[in-house]
């Protein structure tokens, strides 16, 4: 990191895409600028990001295509371990009621149990989704998504600082988004 500080700059239309892009914004701060601008404001932060760098830029964004399934059924109870799980099952409070039910209320839904949901074919069980979840519990550590950001900050910074208090890790977090991206890099 260099020794420079510049300041983030306002949000508004004189502001270049590359700019916008060298800072961190919050997703309410980039969805009010978008709105301002008369820009679609929905989607995920780097989608709304990246709609936002191209209209300033005064370059077209293609809108990412979002498939959709077909099959509107969806689980409803009772369930059993050999109860089918349809194609397009969303991750719902039925499915989330049986699992606790088998795992205890420590269940929650995590990345490789939504995939595993999200690849459903209409052949799978609920059997085969609790022994995915099982199989997957001792994998390590996961990694964390580059959407989330600070959730990857607070885990290289406590790698880092194992000793240290939240309000540490709070202070280095704020001096982390206050800086351009190319003077911190990206966790």
């Amino acid at each position: 990191m260099t020794s420079t500080n510049p300041q983030r700059p306002d949000l508004t239309g004189d502001l270049t895409g590359n700019e916008l892009l060298r800072w961190y914004w919050l997703k309410d701060e980039l969805a009010d600028f978008a709105r301002s601008l008369g820009i679609r404001a929905t989607g995920s932060k780097e989608e709304l990001t990246q709609r936002l760098a191209a209209a300033l830029n005064g370059v077209s964004f293609t809108e990412p295509v979002t498939q959709r399934s077909g099959n509107k059924a969806q689980l409803s109870g009772p369930l059993s371990a050999s109860t089918v799980i349809p194609r397009g099952q969303p991750c719902s409070q039925t499915v989330r009621a049986w699992f606790i039910e088998q795992v205890g209320e420590s269940f929650g839904f995590d990345g490789e149990l939504r995939a595993f949901f999200a690849d459903a074919d209409g052949t799978q069980t609920l059997q085969d989704a609790l022994e995915h979840y099982y199989a997957s519990r001792d994998q390590g550590q996961k990694a964390i998504g580059s959407q989330f950001e600070y959730n990857r900050f607070t885990r290289a910074w406590y790698e880092a600082h194992p000793e240290g208090s939240r309000e540490d890790l709070l202070e280095a977090w704020r001096d982390y988004r206050r800086r351009p991206v190319d003077e911190r890099g990206r966790i």
